[in-house]
């Protein structure tokens, strides 16, 4: 069962269509939203999908109306899909509290503690229940698949992508949390979300993961080094440690100059799309 589709709006785009959209998701128990944009090229055969994923605040328009991907997206013949970072009804105690955790941060998790346990199941959503609604209703072509993320979504890209190798093919990340486990914003998302047990919180760790079981094929990372989360959230290093003791083809570029912002994914983010084309064929 993939479910019905609600159609929020659709706009041209680069000859193509932005579309926004939402779902009643089965696995967050709610509403869940989402934007797809598809290129022209879908009239005539069934395309690549990248899934990209946001960062903490933001939601399904962020990467889509900020990131300047569609035109790129529309040259490659590549179907964009952006989910939301966090269910948003109903609404649960001290979920809108914090900037950095509950509504627009659900850390791409499937949560196991209360009240969170329920709703917050944005790793099952992502990576099941969502590519199964977006081929039954969008011209995908579900042996090619892409993900890709900023920051938190960054962190999200890489676990779906080193967990989920039968479901995402490609994988490439701007300025990611690398090791949550190691920083101030993984602890206390994993803590609420997993509980105390670290090995489950390894569980959703790039760096940790990517250690025992690398991804089958190149990832591409990009981080500003003027960017102000660099040495206390994002920790890239582990990354780099991790790939060179598991023989992860990992393709790490820092960017003198760059911030965390969108500014930056705008100037690198046809770097990506063309490396998920050239990796999905």
């Amino acid at each position: 069962m993939t479910g019905s589709l609600n159609t929020r709006s659709e706009h041209a785009c680069f000859g193509g269509i932005q579309g926004f959209y939402q779902h009643d998701s089965a696995c967050c128990a709610g509403p869940m939203r989402f934007a797809v944009y598809v290129p022209s090229a879908a009239r005539e055969r069934r395309l690549p999908a990248v899934y990209c994923l946001a960062g903490l605040t933001c939601t399904e328009e962020t990467f889509t109306i900020k990131a300047g991907a569609q035109r790129i997206a529309a040259e490659l013949g590549l179907i964009l899909v952006m989910p939301d970072t966090s269910p948003r009804e109903p609404q649960l105690p001290g979920d809108r509290e914090h900037w950095d955790f509950g509504q627009g941060a659900g850390f791409y998790v499937d949560a196991i503690q209360q009240p969170w346990q329920r709703h917050y199941r944005m790793f099952s959503w992502i990576s099941e229940e969502l590519p199964a609604l977006i081929d039954a209703h969008f011209p995908t072509d579900p042996r090619r698949r892409g993900i890709c993320g900023h920051s938190m979504g960054g962190h999200g890209a890489l676990v779906l992508a080193l967990r989920r190798p039968d479901v995402f093919h490609s994988c490439s990340a701007f300025a990611p949390i690398a090791a949550p486990s190691r920083c101030a914003w993984g602890h206390k998302a994993f803590g609420h979300y997993l509980g105390d047990d670290h090995s489950v919180w390894e569980s959703y760790d790039a760096s940790a993961l990517m250690r025992v079981t690398p991804f089958p094929r190149e990832i591409l990372v990009d981080q500003g080094l003027a960017d102000n989360f660099l040495s206390q959230q994002l920790l890239p290093e582990c990354l780099e440690a991790a790939a060179a003791e598991s023989g992860q083809a990992l393709r790490l570029r820092r960017h003198a100059g760059y911030d965390h912002g969108y500014y930056f994914i705008q100037s690198f983010v046809a770097d990506h799309l063309r490396h998920h084309a050239l990796q999905l064929g």
